[in-house]
């Protein structure tokens, strides 16, 4: 049998946040070791963003994120911005443009990110272990940790945690970084499908024959708002105000959606024509109106599904009201195979928001997406991952 290997840090996931936490570790004179199941590293980076990667957002404060503590992401986030990470994208010369709402994505491939933390490991003299699989963690009397692996043992005096959620499995993702959390007596907050499309059945699943149809909506789970584009698909609801949504949405809620929000001043009154002077007031006069403003194939849909049961100022109004209120019930989520992100997680309440440091547990740390933060859609999760990714990484 070989001896163990020793090393100062141990990294587990070489997604975004753990390779981040590795750079920084190593490029800090620490011995680090970057371990993953895969046989290469940041597999989900290179399907971001259409292969393009949307690796921040200019906007991103704590209002963008979503967990049990809200101001948990403050610290990371003020010690590494989204400005740090453009500067070190500058730095490599990788080419990038900003689309709406201050997401930024590459002009070519999401593999530069990827190529761009490999040579900062590279510069921290980070040792790769991939294809390598964690078989058991233990804590040493003497202090640090103790690491059996499908490649023999490994000890160090810090182990980051950055194994992701369980999104995704196709790309590896497994649930061992929650399992670390429990067996050292962290609590997890119950994770969960985010950042996924919504599944409607029974009567609103007539909706599903409208899939493709894309319309700019304020949808609202709770009190979480967002206007973006809803996509009907052929299972249900998607696109990114949906996917927003959804992290906010629970199992039995219902899910409103504003179907014509009009400008931020103003909600916009789709059956204004009819209110006109002596226009008419008819079926074909109400399709006519929702055609005015709403795709075709949409339009045609309500005008069926939303008549009014008649044509007087008070029945306008309720059918104004309802469109601009239409209430979905959706059955559940398409599941992690269709979630970007996983909700919930490691509980902020056992780990300092300035070094992701369990406290009660000496050099134990938890970075990225296997911790109770959740980002919005358009680049706020990457965002987290390399704050995190840093502040751990600084902090062993």
């Amino acid at each position: 049998m070989s001896s163990p290997r020793t090393f100062d840090v141990v990294v587990l996931g070489a997604g975004a946040a753990g390779m981040m936490a590795a750079a920084t570790a190593g490029q800090r004179k620490r011995r680090v070791a970057l371990v993953d199941h895969n046989d290469q590293p940041g597999r989900k980076i290179l399907i971001s963003g259409g292969g393009r990667a949307n690796f921040t957002n200019l906007n991103c404060t704590a209002a963008n994120y979503l967990s049990a503590n809200p101001h948990f992401v403050k610290s990371a986030l003020a010690l590494y911005s989204a400005q740090h990470f453009i500067e070190l994208v500058n730095a490599y010369r990788i080419r990038w443009h900003e689309k709406t709402l201050g997401q930024l994505f590459c002009d070519h491939s999401a593999r530069s990110i990827v190529e761009l933390l490999q040579e900062e490991c590279r510069r921290g003299e980070v040792e790769c272990l991939y294809s390598t699989r964690i078989l058991a963690v233990e804590r040493e009397a003497a202090g640090g940790f103790r690491l059996e692996t499908s490649r023999g043992e490994l000890r160090a005096g810090a182990l980051i945690v950055a194994t992701g959620g369980l999104s995704i499995p196709k790309l590896g993702a497994t649930g061992l970084g929650y399992e670390i959390a429990r067996n050292f007596g962290l609590r997890v907050v119950v994770p969960r499908p985010a950042l996924v499309p919504l599944v409607l059945t029974g009567a609103e699943q007539r909706w599903t024959g409208l899939a493709g149809v894309a319309v700019d909506v304020v949808a609202q789970a709770g009190k979480a708002r967002f206007r973006e584009k809803m996509l009907v698909t052929h299972r249900g609801l998607s696109g990114p105000a949906v996917l927003q949504a959804s992290s906010y949405w629970q199992q039995g809620q219902s899910l409103v959606i504003d179907l014509a929000p009009g400008t931020d001043k103003a909600t916009q009154n789709l059956l204004e024509p009819l209110r006109l002077p002596r226009a008419r007031r008819d079926a074909t006069a109400f399709r006519s109106a929702l055609r005015q403003n709403l795709p075709q194939r949409l339009a045609n849909f309500l005008a069926e599904e939303a008549e009014p049961a008649g044509w007087s100022n008070h029945q306008l109004d309720e059918a104004e009201h309802g469109l601009h209120n239409w209430t979905f019930h959706p059955a559940g989520t398409e599941g992690y195979d269709k979630a970007e992100v996983t909700a919930g997680g490691v509980d902020t309440r056992d780990l300092d928001s300035r070094t992701l440091a369990a406290r009660a547990v000496s050099g134990l740390h938890f970075v990225g997406e296997v911790v109770d933060v959740t980002g919005w859609l358009g680049g706020y999760n990457f965002q987290w991952a390399w704050s995190s990714g840093v502040a751990a990484g600084r902090a062993v």
